[in-house]
């Protein structure tokens, strides 16, 4: 037996025919195959409608290699944790422990990298647990076909059953409703077959498939009736085929060449300017420090130490760790109570901050199934009778015409007319639906009626109408109304009668002719039954939703409206190709419903919406919708979506549900409130603390605080602020999307910085005259000094805690938050550790009595100063 003919393979140095040269210049799938009879394309093949032999089955399968597509590689554990280290704070903690280092603050330095080793170790733990949860997910697919096999080159063929992995070019297979299209085939024989090509182009409706035995070589590889393709599935009838492309070959693989640069979500750009911020303070800390104490107090290089530990202390060194801990935590609770896995971590904080949500219709909005709308006679007017005769086709359709199952269009018509009334007829004959024709047919006799059989013609109303006895004017009046229907979103079928003289032989299309139609029968997608209520939690979560469909707008339109969403002007893709950049980020802002959307048009949206400043959700689920995931700050896709478009998305859901979209929304906003609120606070209690202490450091002749007591001071307030990784909120500080806006972050820091700092020089003059009064002087003095500024730094910054936490009333019957107790414990420290016997070995000493009613004082007026800042800054609406 030759060889399969290496147009379906790769690497041939053989000579090609004219078809394989052909496929070589296409090899991701037609159209090569075009032009070709089906005789020649299994001739190519080497195969026949028998199928091929097992033994030479196997053969293939060892050359050409398993039904499968390339799978990503596995990150291993080194490259994920040298991509945390990429984090912007987790490198400026890196750079700072190793300055700490190389100054010899030993202490320092072994903090901050053990901070680092944590922050990395947790945050490569959670992706690798979201990996494996999807790899779990993916294993639920269903990996079966049927295969006409042969054991001897004279044998019969027989259907097996076997895993999609094993088929090979020039397989035979057969197709049913339901059936996944397991590899790229070219059909042989059909019977009302229809395929779902949504995971390929979108399109929500089935398309019909028919065997051609000399394909038209114009239109798209999807336009060709012929050709089905991996990642589809049978909606409706029976076919077999044989198999031209398997493996990396096949259309459906094609996608995966690579998973495209992603630009930098709202969480890295947020991350980025941020960091920046930081690290040039931090350049500008310790030259400032050295030289000021150079010309002021004739200090050296000895200052160095407490120049780098002024630099840490400005830094929120716990930013990592509260970072991952927070989202790892978030993902985990979502997996667990809402089946929805975060791939990867920084994901969790972009959700919280989706003003804008893009989805497809079908499937989200709708269900894949329609439903009955209405019954129309042909003037317009609701008809139960028109309905009646339309059950009456189907239940016969289905019954003399042996098929499977019903389609999706008859099973809804039977679901709304029950099984009673089709059974009140006694069926004679049927001819099931064909896609050229685009009808079906059932003849059935009526009691009473001896010697007549009547005809129930049902499809296309196009096709419909051609057949029946009409006037021109009555024709076009017809079409008319059907058009308006149409455009309402309704997917209309024509319904038609014929009485025929009872007779012996066969029923043909031939007689399909001289109808009398009866009307209407209009159907609608049937809405998710969950969709109307995400809807509302979306509006009230200040999320803006964007339909991005390939539907007509008419249907696109109506979904919208029966959930209660104003659809307004639909725009249809093809208008936005001739605008700009910047025009179509003003029309996407505008406008909620895009039909008639292809890829590129999907991607083109999103992106416009993202250089508007929109953080944008995009939920998808096929290969179509590829470009636009990528194109998303997050991109989401259910368990059943295509194997590329999981791999693609940050975010997996167990189930189609906006719901769990909501859900998700919720959680990364509780994530991204308490991951700001941390980094308002620590940011503007270290600038405060910073800018005292290089100020009081010229004043004194001695260091404000020793660099051992920074250290322990840091470590006390960052260990006091894990909490707001638990913290629970207020309902209502989750009702708008939540961003790191470095700029409003900035004037936040500052204004309350300079308020903290106003705290500490305050002090500093308490600290004076107490010490003066108690007659402190020289090394007790400084011990003293060090004591008092201790104790007010973690007194304040446990007021800021409290007093600039985000959410400070507690919803509902909660227990008392995390931060409160944190904050407790952090004032009890700042009051018992300069008492304790650690005081001296910290260079602390015991205060004067005085000191305490004087602190009292201080710390009354800043609390009435905070309060006061708090509120203008929460009126001026400059928030979070």
């Amino acid at each position: 037996m030759t060889s399969v003919p290496e147009a379906v393979t790769a690497g041939s140095t053989d000579p090609a025919g004219p078809g394989e040269q052909e496929a070589r210049q296409a090899p991701g799938g037609p159209p090569s195959w075009s032009g070709l009879t089906s005789l020649q394309v299994l001739r190519q093949l080497d195969s026949g409608p028998r199928g091929l032999v097992e033994a030479e089955a196997g053969e293939r399968l060892a050359r050409f290699g398993e039904n499968t597509v390339p799978p990503w590689r596995t990150v291993s554990w080194p490259r994920r944790l040298g991509g945390s280290l990429r984090d912007p704070f987790t490198a400026v903690l890196l750079c700072l422990g190793l300055v700490s280092a190389a100054v010899s603050a030993w202490g320092t330095a072994g903090v901050i990298l053990s901070l680092v080793v944590v922050s990395c170790v947790l945050r490569a733990g959670g992706e690798r647990r979201a990996d494996r949860s999807v790899a779990e997910l993916r294993k639920l697919v269903a990996t079966t076909a049927t295969v006409l096999r042969r054991t001897a080159e004279d044998g019969a063929p027989r259907s097996r059953e076997l895993p999609v992995t094993e088929l090979v070019p020039g397989d035979v297979i057969r197709l049913a409703p339901g059936d996944l299209v397991p590899a790229d085939v070219r059909l042989l024989r059909a019977s009302g077959l229809t395929v779902h090509q949504a995971p390929l182009t979108g399109e929500s409706a089935p398309v019909a498939k028919h065997p051609v035995d000399v394909p038209e070589p114009e239109g798209g590889p999807f336009d060709q009736p012929q050709l089905c393709f991996q990642g589809s599935s049978v909606a409706s009838g029976s076919g077999t085929a044989v198999v031209v492309r398997t493996g990396a070959h096949t259309r459906f693989a094609a996608t995966r060449t690579g998973p495209g640069r992603r630009a930098a979500s709202a969480f890295d750009q947020s991350v980025h300017g941020i960091s920046w911020v930081l690290i040039r303070f931090m350049l500008l800390t310790p030259p400032l420090v050295l030289m000021a104490n150079a010309a002021l107090r004739g200090r050296g290089f000895e200052t160095l130490p407490f120049a780098v530990a002024v630099a840490v202390g400005l830094t929120p060194e716990m930013l990592p760790v509260i970072v991952t801990t927070t989202l790892a935590r978030g993902a985990s609770l979502l997996a667990r109570d809402h089946r929805v896995i975060v791939k990867r971590l920084p994901a969790l904080h972009d959700l919280g901050a989706v003003d804008v949500l893009c989805l497809d219709k079908t499937g989200t909005l709708t269900q894949d199934r329609p439903v009955l709308h209405r019954a129309l006679d042909a003037w317009g007017r609701p008809d139960t009778e028109v309905l009646r005769w339309a059950g009456a086709n189907a239940w016969w359709t289905l019954q003399l015409a042996d098929l499977p199952a019903p389609d999706a269009l008859d099973e809804a018509i039977l679901d709304a007319v029950g099984e009673d009334a089709p059974s009140a007829y006694e069926g004679v004959a049927a001819l099931p639906f064909d896609p050229v024709r685009r009808l079906s047919t059932a003849v059935v006799r009526r009691p009473g009626r001896l010697g007549l059989h009547t005809m129930v013609v049902k499809g296309a109303v196009e096709a419909v109408i051609e057949r029946c006895a009409l006037a021109e004017d009555e024709r076009a009046r017809l079409l008319a109304l059907a058009a308006r229907e149409a455009h309402g979103g309704l997917r209309l079928l024509a319904v038609a009668t014929a009485e025929r003289p009872a007779r012996s032989r066969a029923f043909t299309t031939a007689d399909e002719r001289g109808l009398t139609l009866l009307g209407f029968v209009a159907l609608r997608d049937a809405l998710a039954p969950t969709a109307a209520d995400a809807l509302e939690v979306f509006a009230d979560r200040g999320v803006a939703v964007k339909i991005l469909t390939g539907d007509h707008p008419g249907t696109a339109a109506r979904a919208c409206r029966d959930l209660g969403l104003d659809p307004g002007a639909v725009l249809c893709a093809d208008t936005i190709e001739g605008v700009t950049d910047d025009e179509l980020a003003d029309l996407a802002r505008r406008t909620t419903v895009f039909a008639r959307c292809a890829p590129e048009h999907k991607a083109r949206i999103i992106s416009a919406l993202r250089a508007g400043g929109h953080t944008t959700g995009f939920l998808g689920d096929g290969v179509n919708d590829l470009p636009a995931l990528r194109a998303a700050d997050v991109g989401i896709c259910p368990r059943d979506a295509v194997d590329v478009a999981r791999e693609s998305a940050d975010v997996v859901l167990a189930e189609k549900d906006l719901t769990a979209i909501a859900h998700a929304i919720t959680s990364g906003r509780h994530s991204s409130v308490n991951i700001a609120t941390y980094l308002r606070i620590t940011l503007s209690s270290n600038l405060g603390n910073v800018i005292a202490m290089l100020a009081t450091g010229l004043m004194l002749p001695f260091l404000p605080m020793l660099p051992s007591q920074i250290l322990v001071q840091n470590l006390c307030f960052d260990a006091a602020q894990l909490a707001f990784a638990f913290d629970r909120l207020h309902p209502s500080a989750l009702r708008r999307p939540t961003v790191l806006q470095p700029r409003r972050i900035l004037r936040f820091i500052t204004g309350f910085g300079l308020l903290g700092a106003a705290a500490d020089l305050a002090t500093f003059g308490v600290l004076a005259f107490a010490l003066h009064d108690a007659g402190g002087t020289g090394g007790t003095g400084e011990a003293a000094f060090h004591a008092g500024w201790f104790t007010e730094n973690l007194l304040t910054q446990a007021l800021v805690m409290l007093l600039l936490r985000t959410g400070r009333r507690p919803a509902p019957g909660a227990p008392v938050s995390p931060v409160r107790r944190a904050a407790a414990g952090l004032a009890v420290i700042g009051i018992l550790l300069p008492l304790s016997p650690l005081g001296p070995l910290l260079g602390m000493t015991a205060l004067p009595p005085l000191y305490y009613p004087l602190l009292g004082a201080v710390l009354a007026l800043y609390t009435v100063a905070l309060r006061i800042n708090r509120s203008r800054y929460e009126k001026a609406g400059t928030g979070r």
